[in-house]
């Protein structure tokens, strides 16, 4: 098992910016997929950003290329979202995951451990 308890969301105006926490606990995850995911009200979980944990490779929804940095603190278990210049489309609840996954990283079926989420709001 691995328990994710996601942290650091808000309320935030355009062009701000926040960080988003992962804490990861549980069996072993170096081997996993982390990744993060975001639902809006009425719309499908949407892919954001994934890292390999042992490789440490990246990956950004094209919507979020530039504007996020997804990365991980290896001594603290804890993986970040750096969300720089945010915007209202960016309103969602956020939610990290964690699967046994390389290729399909991009594919929320693919994860088998989600946390709690957390909401994120930008005002225009």
């Amino acid at each position: 098992q691995v328990q994710l308890v996601e942290s650091g969301g808000g309320l935030v105006q355009a062009g701000g910016s926040l960080r988003l926490s992962c804490a990861a606990s549980g069996r072993t995850f170096s081997y996993y997929t982390m990744g993060w995911f975001r639902q809006a009200p009425g719309k499908e979980r949407e892919f954001v950003a994934a890292i390999i944990w042992s490789g440490g490779s990246t990956y950004y929804a094209d919507s979020v290329k530039g504007r996020f940095t997804f990365f991980k603190d290896n001594t603290k278990n804890t993986l970040y979202l750096q969300m720089n210049s945010l915007k209202p489309e960016d309103t969602a609840v956020y939610y990290c995951a964690a699967g046994d996954t390389y290729r399909y990283y991009y594919r929320s079926t693919e994860y088998d451990y989600w946390g709690q989420g957390t909401q994120v709001t930008v005002s225009s």
